[in-house]
């Protein structure tokens, strides 16, 4: 039937496209010179496939405007066909509230680079922006801000609270257990004062991600890096500012990026069409080619790559696509890639500073079922800690980001005991149990020894049984991991050296490299996404629930360093 069909789709593609050939010759002298672009937040790495249908005003993400990026894919396809057509010079990229992760700015920075060495133009024009949205633009030939903008060049800086006298004063008593002296997810509540340990393990991650921001600096403005150091304590920087001392090469309103462009011809009138101006976006470009490229539906299937994510929190059942990672969505996704005869490669996304620890085992179970009839590569973008890098270790290869958190393999359990506050506010709970152990996990009371013996037990088992995963699956033995334990924590560049993972790259090049893997041909090929969940999710809830009948591996260092907002959304 396929053979049938889809060359009757091909041929209706083709009528299209000649029927629109005599309008597109017309337009096609009058093409820009320069494309525009609009980078905002967190642009996905692929096109999602699935839009919603809801306007915006009930949470639809409704229809993006004609210039912004909505993937570091399009992007990628869209600069190289323009830079392949010698009437257009270049780009303007204007950036809004970017938010991209360190992975997809170094990610943006190459495609800039390479767009820069095939001779084309890139001016970088934003009201206002930070250090990543800065990087990016110091990848361009020519930095221009609004004169009503900012420069928030200034560091970067991580904040780490503990709650332990507070909730004391509250009438709350913190009960916690862990094993390894680094897996500091239990000091938040107590705690009375942020430790040593997690101090040096932040002041870690910030002297990396600051020596990456002097380099690329430093680079893309062609100064020495004590220049560029004595900038960033300086900042924040007006335009004025900014321009007088070399960080930019000059202000301009958005509307005069025309003219400066050298695309809006003098005297031209203020109302006339702004796709006249020579700053047209994309799909405008496109409609003005006499042949524009056209995906042509192949008559075999492309071959497929299942990409599983697990973002967020990992929590037992089907948690929320995002911000938690439900081990039942997980594994039921695992699965569904696995028996897909398409699909000849699995890539899982992690993107996790852990959670419940027997999620996060079962995430583990079923990642080595399907490594056992197929390729499968775990891609470590912002964060793998913790359960989050104990789901990952089923996979044939561990790849990271450079930035990404990597490690903090330890387990905590505790609960709290709210029986002062309750006493304050004159609510009075009566426990009646049968059984010795019955009320462990109740909030009316604290542990009693023998509770606490049982819980260090349990501690040391699952610790144990964490080394043991760690050591089987990168061939070491558990007193090498054990060494590289306790809750330390690495970034993606350290756990490599250490063993920890096994490449760093990016997630195409990770993709690729899977494919590669199941011994497909280089070429196109489609990616499945897989996993979903309904269910709502709150950090407060996990935390300070009644019961806490699970074993926690938790990075909170991560969620404190990066803002951690579950990675990348696939939808």
């Amino acid at each position: 039937m396929r053979f049938l069909v889809i060359p009757l789709i091909n041929l209706l593609v083709l009528l299209r496209v000649l029927l629109g050939l005599p309008f597109r010759l017309l337009g096609a002298r009058s093409r820009p010179a320069h494309v525009r672009f609009r980078l905002a937040g967190n642009p996905p790495y692929r096109e999602r496939t699935r839009r919603s249908r809801l306007p915006p005003s009930l949470g639809g993400q409704g229809r993006p405007e004609p210039a912004t990026v909505t993937s570091l894919e399009s992007f990628r396809e869209a600069l190289a066909l323009l830079a392949k057509d010698p009437k257009v010079k270049g780009i303007l990229l204007i950036l809004e509230d970017l938010e991209v992760p360190p992975a997809k700015q170094e990610a943006l920075v190459k495609l800039l680079g390479d767009f820069r060495a095939a001779g084309k133009r890139v001016v970088a024009w934003a009201v206002g922006v930070d250090n990543v949205g800065y990087q990016v633009m110091c990848a361009a030939d020519e930095v221009l801000l609004s004169p009503a903008g900012r420069l928030d060049l200034m560091g970067f800086a991580a904040e780490a609270t503990a709650l332990g006298e507070g909730l004391g004063r509250l009438g709350i008593k913190a009960h916690f257990f862990r094993r390894g002296a680094y897996k500091t997810a239990p000091e938040l509540y107590t705690h009375a004062h942020v430790s040593d340990i997690q101090r040096q393990t932040l002041e870690s991650f910030l002297d990396e991600r600051y020596v990456d921001l002097v380099d690329s600096v430093a680079r893309g403005r062609r100064r020495t890096p004590e220049e560029v150091r004595a900038w960033i304590d300086a900042g924040p920087y007006s335009p004025k500012r900014a321009a007088a001392a070399g960080l930019i090469d000059g202000m301009c309103d958005e509307a005069d990026l025309p003219a400066r462009l050298g695309g809006k011809p003098e005297g031209k009138k203020d109302d006339e069409d702004e796709d006249d101006e020579g700053l047209e976006p994309m799909p405008m470009y496109r409609a003005r080619l006499p042949w524009p490229p056209v995906r042509w539906r192949p008559l075999r299937p492309r071959p497929r790559l299942g990409v599983v994510p697990v973002s967020g929190m990992i929590v037992p059942g089907k948690g929320t696509p995002g911000r938690a990672a439900g081990s039942d969505t997980v594994v039921k996704a695992l699965r569904a890639a696995g028996r897909n005869r398409r699909v000849k490669a699995v890539v899982l996304y992690v993107a996790s500073p852990g959670g419940s620890a027997v999620a996060s085992e079962l995430i583990l179970e079923a990642v080595q079922r399907v490594a056992k009839k197929k390729p499968v590569i775990a891609f470590m973008d912002q964060v793998a800690a913790s359960g989050g890098y104990m789901a990952a270790l089923g996979a044939r290869e561990l790849w990271a980001t450079p930035h990404a958190v990597v490690g903090s393999i330890g387990v905590f359990a505790g609960k709290f005991d709210t029986s002062e506050l309750m006493e304050k506010l004159g609510v009075h709970r009566t426990l009646i149990t049968r059984g010795e152990t019955a009320g462990m996990y109740s909030s009316a009371r604290g542990f009693t020894e023998h509770e606490r013996a049982l819980m260090e037990l349990e501690m040391e088992e699952t610790y144990q049984a964490f080394l043991e995963h760690v050591a089987k699956a990168r061939g070491r033995t558990k007193e090498e991991i054990h060494a590289l334990g306790e809750g330390r924590v690495y970034s993606g560049t350290r756990a490599l050296g250490l063993g920890l993972v096994d490449k760093l790259g990016g997630f195409e090049e990770a993709c690729r490299h899977a494919m590669d893997l199941a011994k497909v041909p280089a070429g196109r090929f489609e990616l499945q996404m897989y996993g979903g969940g309904d269910r709502g999710f709150s950090l407060l809830k996990l935390l300070l629930g009644n019961a806490w009948a699970g074993v926690y591996a938790f990075c909170p260092t991560a969620w404190s360093l990066l803002g951690f907002k579950g990675g990348e959304r696939f939808e």
